[in-house]
């Protein structure tokens, strides 16, 4: 059904830990245990996507490297890596799992030129995480900002980018809902596909979500709603598939 979002639950590594952080402070994180186990779960509850991020990566003060080709290799599913993928090694790596996807956050704002490299060799393998405050762009565990996201995803899209990820950082992991208005700024901005990141807190988000299909954010990802228990994937899924 074309109207249908997909859902990606997330799974965070921290550590060798399953975590979910607020706003994407350091510092902030619920731990939930072993990120396997947490990865098994969505899968047997019928996800067909899952999120998986390198926290340590992402905030440059190591690598969760192994645990996350682990879980990849072990997944029946599509997987979405995420978390400092930065130069070549580490893209190779991170596709080396078989994932479907990569995500390149910071190294788009730091290093384009390579991000076009990368969507030229790699294709639909290659996704940008474009992570928002406000008009800006935030980088490096999002603790700096980089410039106007409007500019990194026309240049992304004329590069052939065939998916954005885009988190409000404001509503990340605060269960206060997604920001609507920036998804339909961006996809308005692209022919890429859209996957909404951050804020989503009950079954109604996915609802608002779904509605936006039509405009091209076709995809969600859930974490820490999942996590406390807001509402199971079960249900989710149900919603996002039939409204």
């Amino acid at each position: 059904m074309t109207d249908a979002l997909y859902l990606l639950p997330a799974v965070d590594v921290q550590g060798g830990q399953a975590v979910q952080l607020s706003q994407g402070i350091a510092g902030s994180e619920k731990v939930f245990g072993d990120p396997l186990a947490a990865a098994r779960r969505w899968q047997e509850a019928g996800a067909e996507w899952l999120h998986l991020v390198d926290l340590d990566a992402a905030f440059g003060r190591g690598s969760n490297a192994d645990v996350i080709a682990e879980i990849t290799e072990a997944m029946d599913l599509k997987v979405e890596l995420s978390g400092g993928l930065r130069d070549d090694a580490a893209l190779e790596r991170a596709l080396a799992t078989g994932c479907a996807r990569v995500n390149l956050g910071t190294a788009a704002l730091e290093n384009p030129d390579w991000c076009e490299k990368a969507i030229a060799e790699h294709g639909e393998r290659i996704g940008i995480a474009i992570d928002v405050k406000g008009t800006q762009l935030a980088a490096r565990g999002w603790v700096r900002e980089g410039g106007d996201w409007r500019e990194a995803v026309d240049r992304l899209s004329a590069a052939g980018c065939r998916t954005f990820v885009v988190t409000d950082v404001k509503s990340d992991g605060m269960l206060t809902g997604p920001n609507l208005q920036l998804l339909r700024d961006v996809a308005a901005r692209t022919d890429a596909e859209v996957i909404a990141s951050g804020g989503i807190a009950q079954l109604d988000d996915l609802r608002a979500l779904r509605e936006l299909v039509p405009l091209g954010v076709t995809g969600a990802i859930i974490g820490t709603a999942l996590y406390v228990g807001n509402f199971t994937l079960t249900d989710a899924l149900r919603v996002a598939r039939e409204g």
